[in-house]
């Protein structure tokens, strides 16, 4: 474990609730196995149809007690202007070098909104520059163990899915924290589901990659290294 590591596993999403949405599950799976887990939100959502940035601030630190996350901060990253670019980079450094976690999970590269892609490729570079001993930014070097990518909504075949059967409830409650943008209003209601389909259409979701997987509801991720199976017994699968 990373000296003096605040969390073992870092979810990092653009705005607040993407992170509730693609794998707030799988962040309730592994707390229950012990890890220590925390959330870096690189927006304040302030450019969103609905809500205040003091608002969506408020429901994240509810959304994070309920998925008991052992840290959450948001950056200054302007809301609808994710961009790769150097400061916010080492913007992103200064949080890994905090957190120090083993494992990062990063939104898929691909996808309709921009600042979700951009920050799948700004999080992988700063995770690289976060191990740059000449990188001054007064704090340790780190650079995590593990990439991985929450696929939820990409059109992929995801390298694995994580059994959030047990916390698909918990799961939804974060979801719904959210009330400035999910709780049915006029503004952006030809834009949002309406609040009475949220729960079937994301319970439908973990159920199709739940059924990929063999159990009843899941998450999915992609990894772009390949994996080192040393006892090929021990390989998970989907029992036959």
């Amino acid at each position: 474990m990373p000296e003096n590591s605040i969390a073992d596993i870092l979810a990092i999403a653009a705005h607040r609730d993407d992170v509730e949405q693609t794998c707030g599950g799988t962040l309730l799976c592994m707390k229950a196995l012990g890890w220590r887990t925390a959330i870096l939100d690189l927006t304040q959502g302030e450019a969103g149809t609905r809500g205040s940035a003091g608002e969506r601030a408020a429901e994240a630190a509810y959304a994070a007690g309920i998925l008991g996350v052992s840290w959450r901060r948001a950056l200054d990253i302007p809301d609808g202007r994710v961009e790769n670019i150097y400061e916010n980079r080492v913007k992103v450094v200064r949080a890994l070098r905090e957190v120090r976690p083993r494992v990062v999970i990063l939104p898929y590269w691909a996808g309709r909104h921009p600042d979700h892609y951009a920050t799948s490729t700004l999080g992988y570079e700063a995770c690289f520059l976060s191990g740059l001993a000449k990188l001054d930014t007064e704090a340790a070097p780190h650079r995590p163990f593990k990439i991985l990518y929450a696929s939820l909504y990409a059109d992929v075949r995801p390298s694995f899915v994580v059994d959030i059967t047990r916390y698909i409830e918990q799961r939804h409650q974060a979801l719904m924290a959210y009330k400035s943008q999910y709780m049915n209003q006029a503004a952006g209601s030809n834009l949002f589901v309406p609040e009475e389909e949220i729960r079937e259409r994301t319970f439908a979701e973990a159920r199709h990659y739940g059924l990929l997987g063999g159990v009843r509801y899941a998450e999915p991720f992609v990894q772009k290294e390949v994996g080192l199976v040393e006892d090929l017994l021990r390989i998970p699968v989907q029992s036959m």
